[in-house]
Formats: structure tokens, sequence, C-alpha cells
């Protein structure tokens, strides 16, 4: 007889995109309840144990959170496995980090370093908008956030600009054709692009095409897109690669260039 949730998650079942060697163990961290899904977020022992080799055991990944060294979104987690996600900023102060959690081409997590100035506000996309039973108008984001109040304009799929010190939302970057988007899941998770169309499927998924810098044009479901500016105008700075996927030639090509073969 189970009883209650899992506690514990083996490493040949934890996510893809954490990137854990096979032979190092047979246990990973298990991300705790929390604003982003077990298998979409990054926890915090390892951010500081496989990224930034903060910490070498798991023991020395708590001890660094219980020292109150690590900062999500501008708030202090002592959990070790509290889930980071993408759009989160990361604050270490103690040793001046600053991060923001973003795709790769390959749909892995960058840990992508920001200023200070980039590291007060925060992206966030509306996953729904509705009325309480008191009468209060609330828009819910994809970290978990509600906001209340806010502006009329916004709907479903738009994304805010979040302040993280206040919470509260200031610009609106609507879902329209020509916006700016990165795709946070599937396929082609972690590719940047422009919206060229939407074709909506009435009780099915409604499937937008994004072309990217280069002309190549792909298509994913709606509520896989995230709008990250206007334009040409991304509001985040974006990592290594500018969400431009290359081909597999393309790569070899690059590295015999660079004499990495």
């Amino acid at each position: 007889m189970a009883r209650g949730p899992k506690k514990h998650l083996k490493r040949l079942n934890a996510p893809r995109h954490w990137n854990l060697g096979k032979m190092g163990g047979v246990w990973a961290p298990k991300p705790s309840a929390g604003p982003h899904k077990q298998r979409e977020c990054l926890p915090v022992a390892i951010i500081l144990r496989e990224r930034l080799k903060y910490a070498l055991t798991g023991k020395e990944c708590q001890q660094i959170c219980m020292e109150r060294c690590v900062k999500i979104d501008g708030k202090v987690r002592t959990d070790q496995n509290y889930p980071a996600g993408f759009m989160d900023t990361v604050e270490l102060e103690k040793s001046g980090d600053r991060f923001r959690l973003l795709y790769d081409t390959k749909g892995r997590f960058v840990l992508h370093r920001i200023q200070k100035d980039e590291a007060e506000f925060k992206l966030c996309r509306i996953q729904k908008v509705y009325v309480t039973a008191k009468k209060v108008p609330v828009a819910v984001t994809h970290d978990g956030r509600t906001l209340r109040y806010p502006d009329p304009d916004v709907k479903v799929n738009d994304t805010v600009k979040v302040n993280i010190a206040t919470g509260k939302m200031s610009d609106i970057y609507k879902f329209e054709m020509g916006a700016m988007v990165m795709v946070t899941k599937g396929h082609n998770c972690g590719r940047v692009g422009q919206l060229v169309h939407l074709e909506k499927h009435d009780g099915s998924f409604s499937i937008v095409t994004v072309k990217d810098k280069k002309g190549n044009t792909f298509a994913t479901r709606q509520s896989n897109v995230f709008i990250i500016g206007s334009g040409d105008h991304p509001q985040v700075t974006l990592p290594k690669g500018r969400g431009i996927r290359k081909t597999i030639l393309q790569e070899r090509a690059e590295a015999e260039a660079r004499g990495d073969l």
C-alpha cells in the first residue's frame, strides 16, 4: 500500500535534460512540490552540484541552502530540492552570481548569467484569467503566481513583466503575429523565432507556426510557446546561440573550424 506521494526518485527516471550520469549513483534529487512541474524544473541541488560545481555532495548542497545563500526569484530558499524553472532568477549573493533559467536549443536548462538590473524582473506567461467568488479579477501565471486586479487587456497566452520585489506586473506582451517567442516544450524546445501563423482547432490543440532568424519555419502547439518580446526585441537576454537550432552537420563543421574534432 503506497500512502501519499513518492519521496524518492531514481536516477534512471530523472528527466533527461538534467544530464545526470547513469552510473553516478542510484538516486537523484526528487523535486519538492512547488511552482514548476517535476519534469519541467531544475532542483537547487542540481544547480549547485552538477551545473555550478559549488558542492560535491548532496549534503554540501543542503549546507549551502541552510546557510541562506540561495535566492530564487528574490526569496531565500532553504530547501535543496526546491524546483526552479523556466524564467526563474537564481541569485547567490556570496559569490555575486545571478542567473536566469532558460532553455538551449536542445531543450536543456541553461543558467544564463545576467546583470543586477535584469535580475529585478521576470516574464510570466498567463495561463488563465478568471473572477474569484469575491468578484476579484485574477490572472494566474506559469509559475503559480496569482496577480490580482490585472490590466483588463491581459488574456491567456500573453506574457507580463513581473517585478520580483513587489510581485506587480508592468508591461504586457500580447500573443499576436510578429511577436517573438521561445518554445518551452516539445521537440523544438528552446528555439526562438517570430510567430507567423496560428491554426485554431476547436476541441483539439491549436497549432502555431514560428519562423526563426535564419528563415527556418517549424510548428508546435500554442500551449508550448512563450512570448518573450515584440518584433526583434527580446525583453530578456538570450543564451549563447540566440535560440537558433543548428543541424548536426553545421555543428560538426563549426567544431572542425574551432579545432575540436
